[in-house]
């Protein structure tokens, strides 16, 4: 049933009709989820949706294929940039490419599917723990001090005091009556997120690296969207660590890569130096132990089995490096081996730091939460 107000008679209950999606808008929900498995690649999106179309009939007469792709490009969505032919100065054969609006268009998509629907704040700052004057009013009232904001004065609550103190008959409001809404300080955050992009992301069939895309997208846009004051990078790590854009996120792969924890770790806590913030955090995803470092003559120095004494040591030494930096690291392990959790306990003793252990189907749900817990405290 479905309530509508009436200005006359109050309320009206009839039944509820469905809101009805555009033939566009059904088939983009599948289409934006097939971009991030196929790292931003629209002629393998496309082939996905042709292949599901056979199976589930996503197309019709009236809409078809070539229908979704035209108005994907007349929303602004993709466009196409042509290629030079080899030893032609004409233009070749036209490509389709992801427009920044489709690259926001994912980010979104990928915050609705793990955190929900969030609106849009303008206030972007986290509770402390400290009461006094702030910004944000969180229910508890005292008496008016000097220098109080009056934004903070209780009118209610001082009317009655007003009432109580002086009577109806002669009401005056003094400053003994006045009450305030004490008000919590706001501190804004600086977070690094470093995600694994080594081979083991894809290994055994189990594809990891799409739901950690997932989830750094829906980070940064809801960053955006809830805390636009605070800042995030995104680094990756494999062999060696590198930053990338914002922009980048729905075009990450992995590669024939190493895991090299102690480079990412470097890079996080270089650019979280650069950071005026007093609040910096660095949330890492990884789905397998340390197997890569960089010796001082440049060379890497790898050791896939097992866990490598020289390798543990020196993710150790940064573990403990970045506490002494006021920096904690929440560590999201996609991975349940005993000897990895032995691992991971020593590297969150070093920092003070959190882990979970975890898979794939709750993990932005896990960060977010962490994100919101980290938020109240000012270190």
């Amino acid at each position: 049933m479905k309530k509508e107000p009436n200005s006359l008679n109050g309320f009206i209950f009839k039944k509820h009709t469905p809101e009805e999606i555009s033939h566009f808008d059904r088939v983009f929900d599948v289409f934006k989820d097939l971009l991030t498995h196929t790292s931003g690649d629209i002629e393998e999106a496309f082939e996905w949706l042709e292949m599901l179309d056979k199976e589930y009939d996503i197309f019709t007469n009236e809409y078809t294929l070539a229908d979704f792709e035209e108005d994907l490009k007349k929303r602004g969505y993709i466009k196409e940039e042509k290629e030079p032919e080899e030893g032609n100065t004409g233009t070749g054969k036209g490509k389709n490419v992801l427009t920044p609006k489709l690259e926001k268009a994912l980010r979104e998509f990928a915050l609705d599917q793990i955190f929900g629907k969030l609106k849009k704040t303008g206030i972007g700052n986290h509770r402390t723990s400290k009461v006094g004057v702030g910004d944000e009013r969180d229910g508890e009232t005292r008496n008016f001090q000097y220098g109080d904001d009056l934004n903070t004065v209780n009118m209610t609550e001082s009317l009655k005091n007003a009432q109580i103190n002086n009577g109806i008959a002669d009401l005056r409001l003094t400053e003994d009556d006045l009450v305030v809404e004490e008000t919590r300080h706001k501190a804004q955050m600086s977070t690094v997120l470093m995600i694994d992009i080594s081979h083991s992301m894809i290994l055994y069939g189990e594809d990891r690296i799409t739901p950690a895309k997932k989830v750094a997208m829906a980070l940064v846009e809801l960053i955006k969207r809830k805390y636009p004051k605070d800042s995030i990078d995104i680094i990756v790590f494999g062999n060696e660590a590198w930053p990338i854009k914002i922009k980048d996120l729905p075009y990450l792969n992995v590669g024939p890569y190493h895991t090299n924890t102690v480079a990412g770790l470097e890079l996080a806590m270089d650019i979280l130096r650069r950071k005026r913030n007093t609040n910096k955090q660095i949330f890492m995803i990884t789905d397998g132990k340390p197997s890569c470092i960089k010796l001082p003559n440049d060379e890497l120095y790898t050791n896939s089995f097992g866990l490598d004494e020289m390798i543990v040591s020196q993710c150790l030494t940064k573990a403990a490096q970045a506490r002494r930096l006021k920096i904690p690291i929440t560590t999201f392990m996609i991975a349940q081996d005993p000897y990895l959790r032995k691992f991971v306990e020593a590297f969150t003793a070093q920092n003070k730091g959190k882990a979970f252990l975890t898979g794939l189907s709750n993990l932005g749900e896990m960060i977010f939460e962490d994100y919101e817990r980290n938020r109240i405290r000012r270190l």
